[in-house]
């Protein structure tokens, strides 16, 4: 069983601390001491008495991002995913790094008693958003079994978007971080991105420019939008408090 979800910031190490400032500052957090054999790790806290649920990482690769689930048993859970189809990466005490059929990467890690989501955070005019949800950028040719991997390893109830390119894999509305599968096109490149749930896009786009974003493009109902660190993440017209659609939004 999944008790708690860790969207994790995976940024260049030469642009780590610029992306630690942007996302601290968007998501009224603040950052814990680095840590880990190179100072490549950090959490963003929430106000008291929420509890974490956004991790950053420093890499030596391209930017993006991924799920790290927090779960009882580190080693059947592992032992459950690899059964499914998961790659091993990487194990150590308290933690195996796996790799999905689809090529995504994800951690288990112990559940360390976290229960309480952080609140969606206000920007001036009253609009709020919360970042709540990791999109893993899915090839077409991996996508099938990328969405039935997820499904069956989280348990978490698997829907169908009404856009035929997304997939969602429900989490319950305890946990604070979403699963959302996206259908590339035939050029497209595996990967995972974060999205933000707001009650405005438009007007958390403002203040997130405020801190060094910039603007890419405009889908359906999300804005994409680029952090100063160069990674791409995405502000979807989703409720804050629920993670569902406003009215009359086509799902995603």
């Amino acid at each position: 069983m999944i008790r708690w979800t860790y969207a994790f910031i995976d940024r260049p190490r030469d642009r780590f601390a610029r992306a630690c400032a942007f996302w601290t500052a968007v998501t009224g957090t603040r950052l814990s001491e680095l840590r880990g054999a190179d100072a490549e790790f950090a959490t963003l806290l929430p106000r008291a008495p929420a509890d974490a649920c956004v991790k950053a990482q420093a890499v030596a690769g391209p930017a993006g991002a991924h799920l790290d689930l927090a779960v009882d048993d580190v080693a059947a859970t592992a032992r459950e995913a690899r059964g499914l189809g998961a790659a091993p990466v990487h194990a150590e005490e308290g933690l195996e790094v796996l790799r999905s059929p689809g090529g995504q990467l994800f951690c288990v890690v112990p559940w360390a008693g976290e229960t309480a989501r952080p609140a969606p955070v206000e920007v001036p005019g009253g609009a709020t958003s919360r970042l709540d949800q990791v999109c893993l950028d899915v090839t077409p040719e991996a996508y099938e079994r990328e969405v039935a991997f997820w499904a069956a390893f989280t348990g978490w109830e698997s829907v169908a978007g009404s856009r035929s390119e997304f997939h969602v894999v429900q989490s319950p509305p305890d946990l604070p971080v979403r699963l959302l599968l996206q259908r590339l096109g035939p050029d497209g490149r595996t990967g995972a991105h974060l999205d933000l749930a707001c009650s405005d896009p438009d007007a958390v786009r403002a203040r997130h420019e405020s801190h060094g974003a910039a603007f890419v493009s405009r889908g359906a109902h999300w804005l994409v939008m680029r952090d100063p660190a160069g990674g791409a993440y995405c502000l979807t017209g989703r409720d804050p408090l629920t993670g569902t659609l406003t009215p009359r939004k086509e799902a995603r």
